[in-house]
Parts: C-alpha cells; structure tokens; sequence
C-alpha cells in the first residue's frame, strides 16, 4: 500500500514545487539535449559554405565534397564526443558539488560554447564551431546523467516512475523546438545561423535564474553530506508540510544496506575494469551496454543530425525539406507522450522489443519506397517520409525504457553514427536504412531474451532476476552483524552507521 507520506494530491504543494523543480532542471537538462541535436541541421549548408569560404581564404584552395562531408560531420560528432566525457564528469560532480550546483555550474560549457559561436565569423575561425559542440555535448553528456539522479531522489516513491519518464519527453519537446526554431522564418536563414546554434543560451539561462530557487536533492543531503536538518528541509518542500520521518528513515535503510554490501563484497570499491571481470554482473553490464549502443546506433539521433540528407534521399522537394523535418520532431514527441500512458501498463521490457520490431519493419518499407522511387513510381516520396516518421514513433516508444539503461556508451554509439551516417546515405542510396535495420533486429532478439521486466518490482527483485541468469555465479558472503528494525530508528540509525563504518569513509561522506 501506500506509504504515509505517499498520501498527498498531485494537487499539493509539494508536488507543485516538485513540478516545477523538474521543469527547472529539465530545461536546462534533457530538453538542452533534444534541442542541441535539432537545431545543427537546419544550418547545414550555410556552415558548410562557411567552412569553404574560410579554407578558400586561407589556403587559397576550396574544399572537394567528401572533404567538406568529412568536416561538417566533425563538427556533428564533436557533439557526441563532448557527451561522453560529460558523462565521464557528471558521477565526480554530482559527489563533489551536489545534484543541484552540478546541473547549475554546467551551464558554463553552453555560455562558452555561445560565445565562440557568435564570434567565429568574426575570427574566420570554423574550429571554433567544433569547441562549442564539444561544449555542448560535455553539458549534454553531464545533465542526462545528474537530471535522472536528481529526479530520483527527489521524487515520492509513487512519482518516481512519472518523474523519471518527463526526461523522455522534455527530450523530444527540445527537439521539436529547435526544428521550430530552425525555420527559415526564424533562426534557420543564412544571416542567423550563428545565432540559431547560440540560441540553446537561452535554456542555460532560464535554469540559471529558476533552479536555485528549489531544494537540493535530500538523498544527497543526508547521505553523502551527513546534514539531517538540511534533508528534512529539503523534504518538507518537496511534500508540502513537515519531513517525512519514514522516508528519511528509509534513506538510512539504504545506506546501512549499501555498506552492508561493501563489507560483503571483495573490495571497498571497483573499478569499470572490475566491473567487467566480475561474471555475477555481466548480465547487467551486456544488458545496459546493448540497450544504450542500440538507442544510438538504431540511427533515430542522427536523423535530426542530418535530415537534410534523409528526405533529399527521398526526393522530398528542398523547400518543402525544413517542414518534413519538423515532422520528425513531432512523431517523436507524440510518441514521448504515448508511451506515458503505455509503459505502466505493457511495462519496459515489451516497449523495448516492440519499437524495434516496429522500427526494424518501418526500415524494411522505407528501402522498398525508395527502390519503388527510383524506378518512376509515384507517390514515393511521401510514402518515404511517412516511414521516416513511423520509424520516429516507434523509437519513441522505446526509449523511455532504454533511458533507464543508458551509459556513455550511448555517447559512443551516437559518435560512431553520427560520423558515418552521410557517407551511409550517399555509399549505400536507396539501401541507407539497412544497417538500422541489423540493428534493430539485433536489439530486439538481444533485449527480448536477456532483459527481465521492471515494471512494479523493487530494485532488489529487479538484481534477483539477473542473479537468477547469472546463477552459475557464486557471490562471495562475509558475515557481518545485521542491524536490528531499532537501530533502523531515526538517530539509532546514524549511531550504528558510526561504529560500522570505517572513519575515513564517515568522514568521506560528511565533506
């Protein structure tokens, strides 16, 4: 059943700051994602102009088309490069600064990041648009992990599904967005393009002015700082009254688990090499590995980048190319919306299988209108851009759940993709979509059979299941004096922590 401090409306107070915190740390978060792989592609040609006016200015010599491609998708994966070292940061950061500073100081890669963009006409400099997406990407890469986290710990057990699941959908509201943005009518003309790729400053700002107004993340409050007083706080605005004295007593719970964890375990601490080696985890590692690369290498993502390419590929009319894009946008914010309603009800596990299959069948359409196309048959074109859209929605409903299970290998993934995806599109033409499709079908096959479902399990029968497929694994036990339901009490709690844990790791925690 419910548990006491579960029994507020969503109308409360609390759950009104909580809305809002969430809007403040998303816009700033997960929307900054979407909109920043949005808004590169509306100024493709113009940038690509610019890159070849500057090298004519310099060397006296203009650029070949494969040599242009080449730097224009430079300046697209530097993006995901800067994804994967923010990904890298964002676990030091948010011990180090907390959920809430770390998402606020991270907005200093996008200011810099502005900053070069609207200088580098003026410098004659295109290595300056390669900075600032690496810039971009580290802010990227730093809120898709520390937003969830401070979601999290900040959510009642009873939203948290809900919580975690706006990170999809303020996704795809920033990628539809930027599309908007991008329109020639706006930002997407040649004079404003520079200004079209600073605009993702503005976010940046908004957070800046809103998310200190709201608490920090109690979990991190009390268990990594030590400060009870400052957690009660926390929670008593978060709910909407005084601290819940059980979910502060359940924090302790979990703390007194985790070390009861580290002292059964081998080592204090592991590294991502021990990870590897260690054969009861490989289960969860092949899992979260698979889930992340397919989000990325399935090739959603860099339709955004390179939508251009797609829907000329396709034979859309170039004018009528930056509206077809938007549609791209839209599916997968219709699709975001979607599978709120589904994803309780069908659980993860389907979502996942089911967008890929879907995807995977989409993929095969899509080659068909396009050999259909080559060989005069009217009516392709469109045919080709409805699977295109299809093949968005259909990710859509996958990637809520595969949020969940992403790492930086999806900023690996997305890399690998993003430099490759134009030389798919021009190499393999009416064929482009297959490799996708392999992936797909992969992803589907993998996740149908190693994935367990989370839906309505606690986190404890979640490592259940995979300890049941990693059954052949003995895990090392060390006895240890369990604590009692008393000492769980608020205080009693902290008392034994002090005579269990070692003091370098209390003090640890507590600075």
């Amino acid at each position: 059943g419910n548990k006491p401090w579960q029994k507020h409306n969503l109308l409360g107070g609390g759950n009104q700051t909580l809305a809002l915190t969430v809007c403040s740390a998303a816009i700033g978060g997960t929307f900054q994602y979407g909109y920043n792989i949005s808004i590169i592609n509306a100024p493709t040609s113009y940038v690509q102009r610019f890159i070849n006016d500057t090298y004519m200015e310099r060397w006296g010599v203009g650029l070949e088309t494969p040599q242009l491609t080449l730097a224009w998708t430079i300046i697209v994966s530097a993006f995901s490069l800067g994804g994967l070292l923010g990904a890298l940061l964002a676990g030091p950061m948010a011990v180090r600064f907390g959920r809430k500073k770390s998402l606020l100081l991270n907005n200093s890669f996008l200011l810099v990041g502005a900053v070069l963009v609207l200088t580098c006409k003026m410098a004659k400099s295109f290595e300056m648009i390669i900075l600032a997406r690496f810039l971009v990407g580290i802010n990227s890469g730093v809120s898709m992990n520390v937003q969830p986290m401070y979601f999290g710990e900040s959510a009642p057990t009873h939203l948290r599904g809900a919580v975690a699941f706006s990170s999809a959908v303020f996704t795809a509201f920033g990628i539809f967005l930027g599309q908007v943005v991008g329109l020639t009518e706006l930002l997407g003309s040649e004079p404003l393009w520079t200004y079209l790729l600073a605009s993702n400053s503005v976010p940046g700002i908004i957070q800046l002015l809103t998310l200190p107004w709201f608490p920090e993340s109690p979990r991190y409050l009390l268990i990594d700082r030590g400060d009870r007083e400052a957690c009660a706080r926390a929670l008593g605005r978060f709910r909407g009254g005084e601290a819940p004295v059980l979910e502060m007593e359940e924090m302790l719970r979990e703390q007194q688990q985790q070390h009861l964890v580290t002292l059964n375990s081998k080592s204090s601490a592991k590294t991502p090499w021990d990870l590897f080696k260690d054969r009861g985890l490989r289960s969860q590692l092949k899992t979260v590995m698979a889930a992340s690369s397919a989000m990325m290498l399935c090739g959603n993502d860099s339709i955004y980048f390179y939508a251009s390419y797609i829907f000329l590929e396709a034979g859309i009319p170039p004018n009528k190319i930056q509206y077809a894009t938007i549609g791209t946008g839209a599916s997968e914010f219709t699709a975001s919306i979607l599978s709120n309603f589904l994803i309780e009800r069908a659980g993860r596990r389907y979502l996942l299988i089911g967008g890929y299959s879907l995807m995977s069948c989409w993929s095969v359409v899509f080659t068909v209108a396009l050999i259909l196309q080559g060989r005069g048959v009217a009516g392709m074109p469109y045919l080709s851009m409805a699977c295109v859209f299809a093949y968005i929605l259909s990710f859509g409903l996958a990637r809520p759940a595969a949020y969940m299970v992403a790492g930086s290998f999806m900023w690996m993934s997305l890399f690998s993709v993003g430099m490759l995806f134009p030389f798919i599109v021009n190499g393999l033409g009416n064929f482009c979509f297959l490799p996708f499709l392999v992936v797909c079908l992969v992803a589907a096959l993998f996740l149908g059979f190693t994935l367990p479902e989370t839906r309505g399990k606690t986190l404890a029968e979640i490592t259940e299941e995979f300890d049941r497929k990693n059954k052949h694994v003995e895990r090392p036990h060390k006895e240890t004096d369990e604590p009692s339901e008393e000492q769980y009490e608020l205080g009693k709690a902290c008392s034994f922590t002090s005579l269990t844990q070692d003091p370098d790791l209390d003090n640890k925690n507590r600075n």
